[in-house]
């Protein structure tokens, strides 16, 4: 068994934010396709994952899960050997209730036979969801039931937890066994939706790292309202590019797996710019998967929620260092160097390398103040020189 599964946060796609219900075995071998060709493979993802509605409302006579034959009439196995020959992984979902959330067949009393087929089946990764869980069964025991039914399976599959944040998730996941968790509820393609995200999390970034990743939902970059759920998105509008770019930079600093939601089939340049962003997915990636830590800018916007950087330290001595203006109006951003931990005395300065535009800004002694148009961020890769 490979003991650096979880190691970092996952990297793939789900079908769900775009698709739902109307999924069929073509449309994920397209998307796998689609990331060999379009390069999403080269830059790190890998999980191709099937969420709700893949299977009958039934399970069969042995009390085995069951692949709809009208949407996957090659099979599971057959799909799960197509994804593996072109060097991914494969991704499916199932819940600890009695039902899922769009009501097919939960795993509740059936975990051990479940993880037995989906490692027959060839799958490498397990969303595990919520719904209609026996109200008088405590959640972290049913994750801890599947995550010791995984393990157990013969197969080395990653478990990601989603409970929404529940229960006091963060007081137990970790020793569960999950390598991520869901820590919030479901992301919609709205500006929204996005923000309050990431500020309800911004107090729990001790709560992230290495095989046990804080899971802030799905990516929903490039759908541009294109959800066939309206409350997903075609109701909403979705976001502009620059709201994008800060869902992105947001998800990759904070540490949070990186799952695709949009159609990646029909996306545009700029979609795919910032999903295939190098350095932001090197911090993402960054092998101590260390939790960012916040600071509010001083003086006039220190009680503003909306206006705050994100530092990041990386394993090789740099920082990765946001500046978010969440806010409707262009803000000044002041970073005092003292407050990352180099004070002027000792002599260092930071070469600061912006991470969305790919060059280099110059060396700054003590201060760096950038002025962000409002939704937008600037995100640098601060190196400490003489």
């Amino acid at each position: 068994m490979d003991k650096q599964l979880g190691l970092t946060p996952a990297m793939g796609w789900n079908s769900w934010n775009t698709f739902t219900w109307d999924i069929n075995e073509q449309l994920i071998r397209d998307v796998a396709d689609r990331f060999e060709s379009d390069g999403y493979k080269a830059a790190g993802y890998e999980y191709i994952v099937i969420d709700d509605c893949w299977s009958l409302k039934q399970r069969d006579q042995q009390g085995n899960l069951v692949a709809d034959p009208a949407k996957f009439p090659s099979g599971m196995k057959a799909l799960a050997d197509y994804i593996h020959s072109k060097g991914l992984k494969f991704g499916m979902y199932s819940c600890v209730g009695t039902h899922t959330c769009a009501g097919f067949p939960g795993s509740f009393e059936h975990e051990f036979q479940d993880a037995q087929l989906f490692a027959e089946w060839g799958v490498d990764y397990l969303k595990y969801d919520y719904c209609f869980k026996p109200r008088h069964i405590s959640g972290e025991l049913l994750y801890k039931r599947m995550s010791l039914a995984l393990k157990n399976s013969g197969r080395e599959i990653l478990f990601s937890a989603c409970n929404w944040g529940e229960d006091n998730v963060y007081q137990w996941i970790r020793e569960s066994g999950a390598h991520m968790y869901r820590s919030t509820g479901d992301i919609q393609d709205h500006w929204d939706s996005v923000k309050n995200l990431a500020l309800s999390q911004l107090d729990k970034e001790c709560y992230t790292g290495s095989f046990c990743h804080n899971d802030m939902d799905m990516l929903i970059v490039g759908m541009y309202g294109g959800s066939n759920n309206s409350f997903i998105g075609s109701k909403i509008g979705g976001c502009n590019d620059s709201e994008y770019k800060t869902h992105f930079s947001l998800w990759s600093l904070m540490g949070s797996p990186l799952m695709i939601g949009c159609d990646i089939r029909t996306a545009n340049q700029v979609t795919k710019d910032i999903l295939l962003n190098p350095d932001l997915i090197a911090i993402n990636q960054d092998i101590e998967s260390r939790g960012a830590y916040r600071i509010k800018p001083e003086p006039q916007w220190f009680h503003n929620e909306d206006v705050f950087m994100l530092v990041k330290v990386l394993t090789d001595g740099d920082v990765a260092i946001g500046f978010f203006n969440l806010s409707d109006n262009q803000r000044e951003l002041s970073l005092q160097f003292w407050d990352i931990g180099l004070p002027y005395a000792s002599g260092f300065s930071l070469s600061l390398y912006d991470c969305w535009e790919h060059k280099e800004l110059g060396v700054f002694r003590e201060r760096f103040a950038p002025v962000v148009p409002a939704h937008d961020c600037l995100i640098v890769r601060a190196k400490l020189v003489k």
